[in-house]
This record gives C-alpha cells, structure tokens and sequence, in this order.
C-alpha cells in the first residue's frame, strides 16, 4: 500500500516539474499510472493534498542527503562532494521556475509550509556542517556560525520565492545558486579552509 502511494507522488512529481502543477490533473496522473482514480483517492483526499506530501516528501529527501553529507564527519570530503553536486545540478532542466510560480498562484498555504520547514532543515545542516568545519580547522574561528546558518538558508529561501524576480534580470537559478556558494565559502573558511577550496 505504502510503495503504490509513494509511486503516486513520485509520478505525479515528475509530471509536475516538466509540465507545471496546473496544467496537470488528477485524471492525467491516473492514467499516466495506469490507476483508477478509485485507488487514487484511498491515498489523498484531492490534489491540496497530493501536493502537500510531494512537498514534504522533497523535504524528507533533502534531509536525507543532507544527513549524509553531515555523517561523512570529514569537511573536506563534505566541500568536495557538495561542489560535484552543484555541478550536477547544472544540467537539470526540470521546470522549477514554473512550478514554483503555480505553488505560489494556487497553493499558497503549501508552499508557505514548504518554505518553513526548508528553511528550518536547511538552517539545522548547515549550523552542523560549519561546526563540523570549525572542528577540523577549516572555518573561521570567529564566525558566528547560528546567524551564518540563518542567513545562507534566508538567501535560499528568498531566492525560491523570488525567482521571477531573478530571471528577469537574466540569472539562472543555477547561477544564482553557484554565486551564492563561492561568496558563501569564502566567507566562512579559514586560511586553511580556502586552500582546501581553491585547490
């Protein structure tokens, strides 16, 4: 029960990121699966709630990668591992601008929830991951690392929600992402830290 629930919100994501959240309708995802639209509703209530799980299921997947990252217990292994991610990502030509604009226009309380609990996560990993770099030498020993926290995860939220706002001056959010990164590091690390990054 809980892997056909889970196909659900797999399936309906994907569609979601190529062809926006709007334009998608419970009858497509049903029949993309192959499903009734019986079965669908034993899983959630309407499409509200679909896309709330799926939101929260983004969540949960980015804690997890998140975590791992954290239990290599090495920043070195940590900054080289989120670089050869930020690279992948390049590449990702998903339609997150379009749907982050339908959460917006159609679902606000989601995506308000959504931009709570990702700030919340990312905020609590990223506290870690600069402690875990002040324990290995790495970071500034006189960072403030709570408020360095709050502020990357803010630039990442803020970046989500206002991305039309950033596009129209030409910037991608890959862009935006990589920039923010590098001010970022550089900020953070000590004399050793920016060997570590620059080699």
């Amino acid at each position: 029960m809980e892997n056909q629930k889970q196909q659900i919100i797999k399936t309906a994501g994907e569609m979601f990121f190529r062809l926006g959240i709007r334009s998608v309708s419970i009858d497509d995802i049903c029949r993309e699966l192959g499903m009734s639209k019986k079965t669908f509703y034993v899983y959630f209530a309407g499409k509200d709630e679909l896309v709330a799980q799926l939101l929260q299921s983004n969540i949960d997947c980015m804690a997890v990668k998140l975590r791992e990252l954290l239990e290599l217990h090495d920043f070195r292994k940590l900054v080289k591992t989120l670089l050869r991610r930020q690279q992948a990502e390049k590449n990702d030509v998903r339609r997150v601008p379009q749907l982050v604009y339908d959460l917006k226009k159609y679902y606000p309380k989601q995506f308000a929830e959504f931009q709570k609990n990702t700030f919340r996560v990312q905020k609590e990993y990223l506290q870690a991951y600069l402690e875990q770099g002040l324990h290995d030498g790495y970071v500034r020993s006189d960072l403030d690392i709570e408020l360095t926290a709050v502020l990357l995860a803010k630039i990442h939220s803020d970046a989500i929600r206002d991305f039309e706002q950033i596009e129209a001056h030409g910037i991608t959010m890959h862009q935006l992402s990589h920039t923010a990164m590098d001010i970022f590091v550089r900020g953070v690390l000590s004399e050793e830290g920016m060997k570590l990054y620059e080699s």
